[in-house]
């Protein structure tokens, strides 16, 4: 089964962020991208799923422990 792949807008909502801090967790090399490149225009990056779920489980933080 071919990896699904999403829009950064998309990941963007997922993720309740501007698009710019995208492409920052991008750049940071803390999100994977795929480059659709086709021809000499723009690269389409897409965020493979499993690595936006990946982004999200290596974030994720256990709560606090309530005060006595």
């Amino acid at each position: 089964m071919p990896a699904r792949l999403l829009s950064i807008p998309v990941v963007a909502a997922a993720l309740d962020v501007d698009r710019r801090t995208v492409y920052r967790f991008i750049a940071a090399g803390d999100l994977p991208v795929v480059d659709l490149r086709t021809g000499t225009g723009r690269s389409r990056i897409r965020v493979p799923a499993v690595g936006l779920d990946e982004f999200i489980s290596s974030r994720a933080v256990a709560a606090p422990r309530p005060r006595r």
